[in-house]
This record gives C-alpha cells, sequence and structure tokens, in this order.
C-alpha cells in the first residue's frame, strides 16, 4: 500500500474522523484530507506524532521504503519488535531485546553472539554455522561500528554484575548459580501465577524489555528456574516444559 491508503487506513481503524485527527496532530481537517488524497504527505515532524498515535513506525506510514535490520543483532525488523527510546518512541534502528528504555541491552558483542546461537540452532542452524555468521555480521552493523561512541562506559554491564551478586545471594534451593543476564521481553515469559485464593496474576508488563535467563533445576526433575529483574524487583519462579505449572518464588523490590 501506499502512504495515502496507509493513513486513510490507520485512521478508520481507531476510529477517528479527520477532523479528530487533525486536533490530535496539530494540523486542519483539510491537510489531513490532502494526505489521504495523495495530495501532500505529512512533514517529519507531523510523520512523528502520527507514529506515536498509532504506534507504528514511519517506515510503515510511508509505505515501508526501508528493509528494517536491526544494527545490533542483524534481525529483520517489523513494528510490533521495535525497541523504543527513553520518552517511549519506537527507534527504527533496533530490536526490543537489543535496544529498550533508551538503553543497548548488550556492551559485548560475545554474549550477545552466544544468545544468537541458541535462537538459530533452535532454526535449523548448526552451531559452526549460526556462529560464523555471526562472526562476520555484526562488525558490519552499525551500533558495532560506533560501539566506542554509544557504549556508557559499562554502567549496564555493571548493574547485570550486581543484579547477578543479588540473586545468586538469595540461594534458591536447586537453583544453579547464575552466570549471565539476558534481554528478555515481557510478552514472552509473563507467566501467570496461581494466588492462593484460586486466582492468576501476571506480574510484569508484556511490552517491557526485562534482564532474565532461564536454570535447569539441579534434582533432574526437569523443571526450570525462571529469573527476570531490572532495577526495581527480582522475580524467581519455577515451572515446567513451555512454563507449564508456574509457581512463583520469590518477588522482592530492589
Amino acid at each position: 500500500m501506499n502512504t495515502k491508503e496507509i493513513l486513510y487506513g490507520l485512521r478508520t481503524k481507531h476510529g477517528l474522523s479527520q477532523d479528530e485527527l487533525a486536533e490530535k496532530v496539530f494540523v486542519t481537517r483539510q491537510a489531513v484530507s490532502r494526505w489521504e488524497t495523495g495530495e501532500t504527505t505529512p512533514n517529519t515532524e507531523t510523520l512523528k506524532l502520527l507514529s506515536g498515535l498509532y504506534d507504528v513506525s514511519i517506515n510503515t506510514l510511508l509505505g515501508s521504503p526501508r528493509r528494517l535490520v536491526c544494527q545490533c543483532c542483524g534481525m529483520p525488523l517489523e513494528d510490533s519488535i521495535l525497541g523504543r527510546n527513553k520518552d517511549g518512541t519506537l527507534n527504527e534502528d533496533y530490536c526490543q531485546w537489543c535496544y529498550a528504555d533508551g538503553t543497548y541491552m548488550y556492551g559485548d558483542m560475545d554474549e550477545l553472539i552466544d544468545v544468537c546461537v541458541g535462537n538459530m540452532t533452535s532454526a535449523g542452524f548448526s552451531e559452526e554455522q549460526a556462529r560464523a555468521y555471526l562472526k562476520q555480521k555484526l562488525p558490519e552493523l552499525d551500533y558495532w561500528k560506533r560501539h566506542e561512541e554509544l557504549k556508557d562506559d559499562g554502567a549496564f554491564e555493571a548493574l547485570k554484575k550486581t543484579l547477578i551478586g543479588e540473586i545468586n545471594g538469595l540461594r534458591i534451593e536447586g537453583m544453579p548459580r547464575l552466570e549471565r543476564l539476558n534481554a528478555l521481553v515481557g510478552s514472552y515469559v509473563n507467566l501467570a501465577y496461581p494466588l492462593p485464593g484460586g486466582a492468576k496474576a501476571k506480574f510484569l508488563d508484556d511490552r517491557t524489555t526485562y534482564l532474565g535467563n532461564q536454570l535447569e533445576a539441579e534434582d533432574g526433575s526437569g523443571r526450570c528456574f525462571g529469573v527476570l529483574a531490572n532495577v526495581d524487583f527480582i522475580l524467581v519462579c519455577s515451572y515446567g516444559r513451555d512454563g507449564a505449572d508456574p509457581e512463583l518464588l520469590l518477588y522482592r523490590k530492589r
């Protein structure tokens, strides 16, 4: 679809009249009408407002002229997995696993490669193929080319180490020592835990990126421990295959 069709479709999908949309993005109704007939297109600042209003990328608003690829891990990007800036706006250069709330989640290329290799082998690649591809591909991406400029002098890596120390200090029975925290998106790990009254509750935000990991229980039961954390809390749970029968073991504010 072209821009005029996309803008018309998004407006009607959200149940807005041309007047209502014009008021929200500070233009006239006539301007909205001209966008939808293809006579004009929104300027850069208005595109930013429309992107925030509809929660889609500017690339999508313009008919997807660019093929978006995460400039940290190389993953093809869709609007649903784009990272977000500190102000909540979408960032079209990164996925939500590599960049969240204005923070770069990986400062060590080898650590990111280890995470990506696990995902690629489950998709049919051999470990050797995946590792060789990533070692060639990642240095070509903008984030790693500009790493010295973009890095935060180790502040985020220091937070990871602090969290790992606090989690290991909990000494959860049967849980192996935690060595690494990876970026995990809430929608993929937001389990519903049973409460004493029979109800179930979730504790995470589906759209937020957390730090976490999965560890196999030491007792050979086949269950796993799930660890999730950020600057505000630490959560430890256990569950069976594919997240079955989850049990909340600890939720602690930091």
